[in-house]
């Protein structure tokens, strides 16, 4: 996921979630309708841990009215080896006590592998048992119940990294019974590309139970057209596609494995996703029973600027506002 970010300068899930805006406290919708994660996780937007001037979690929940959040990114710096973006490593339980003081506030954490920079670590480790000990290594520091794998670039076109990762997070929730796991993938209005019903495919034959499958509805390359609107499209082209991959599930079942992460404000093709557009995929989200809704990034919804896409969305807003409007789902 996007794109470009500056780095920091030293470079060169427990018990049941409180109430809280953006955290259901039951794995059921009011209607009935099954939740993607048990968890009871329905919003967690992106928060890209490698920007400097990141402030603490909690300040994130406590202006932006949501209380879970996804944390980007763990790679691979070189060999098979977890990485904070190639900064940290996540033994070292980076992170922690903003997550710690998150959790103690009623909210949780995601963490995501992967992204479009960094290597990917089923690119980076050649072997199962070692791949699959890297993503125990993070679960274990960070006491995590669901991890997100956002798969693109090299890593959603390579097919023997694409089957390792699926071996491997079977092995992860034989050995982690209550881990839920979100694949988070490329997509078009038209739904996911080959390689991202590949990697759902491999995942579902390796017997991983998937949570979520979250879209990056952005970049099309369609700048000009209404980018809402080519949002609820891909959110619904995605639901017919896992009924082609799991054909005995219901329609209301195949919409809550949906989520949906939207690149705020312009989008790195020029496209724009503004207030309107969230409004309106909220409104269809909870109206065709889509599971989860994130975003990215929580960093530029905060700085709410003109500047540089890494930081700031560039179209007029106050800060936290699409945190506001997405966390009311």
């Amino acid at each position: 996921m996007v794109r470009t970010r500056l780095r920091l300068a030293i470079y060169a899930c427990a018990g049941v979630l409180a109430v809280g805006s953006g955290v259901a406290v039951a794995a059921a919708a009011d209607d009935g309708t099954a939740r993607p994660l048990a968890t009871g996780i329905s919003t967690a937007p992106y928060v890209d841990m490698g920007l400097s001037g990141r402030p603490r979690l909690a300040a994130f929940a406590e202006d932006g009215g949501v209380q879970a959040y996804s944390l980007a990114f763990i790679t691979s710096p070189v060999g098979c080896k977890a990485s904070w973006f190639n900064a940290f490593d996540p033994r070292d339980a980076t992170f922690r006590d903003e997550i710690d003081e998150l959790r103690a506030a009623g909210g949780d954490v995601v963490i995501s592998f992967g992204g479009a920079s960094g290597i990917e670590l089923a690119l980076a480790c050649t072997d199962v048992a070692a791949l699959t000990a890297e993503y125990q290594a993070v679960i274990d520091a960070y006491d995590l119940r669901v991890i997100d794998l956002d798969i693109e670039g090299a890593a959603a076109a390579d097919t023997a990294s694409v089957d390792r990762r699926s071996e491997a997070l079977a092995a992860l929730q034989d050995a982690n019974p209550d881990l839920e796991i979100s694949l988070t993938l490329p997509v078009l209005p038209e739904g996911l590309v080959a390689s991202g019903l590949n990697i759902v495919r491999s995942a579902r034959d390796a017997g991983v139970d998937i949570g979520v499958v979250n879209v990056m509805a952005m970049d099309y390359g369609r700048a000009g057209q209404d980018y809402g609107e080519l949002a609820i499209q891909a959110a619904q082209s995605t639901a017919e596609q896992l009924g082609t991959l799991f054909p005995d599930r219901s329609e209301a079942e195949l919409f809550a494995m949906v989520g949906v992460t939207p690149m705020l404000g312009v989008n790195d093709d020029q496209g724009v996703f503004d207030q309107t557009d969230a409004r309106n995929l909220v409104e269809f989200a909870e109206q065709s029973g889509v599971g989860y809704l994130s975003m990215w990034e929580a960093n530029r919804d905060r700085n709410a600027c003109n500047g540089a896409l890494f930081q700031c969305t560039n179209i007029p807003q106050t800060p936290f506002e699409f945190s506001r409007i997405i966390g009311a789902f």
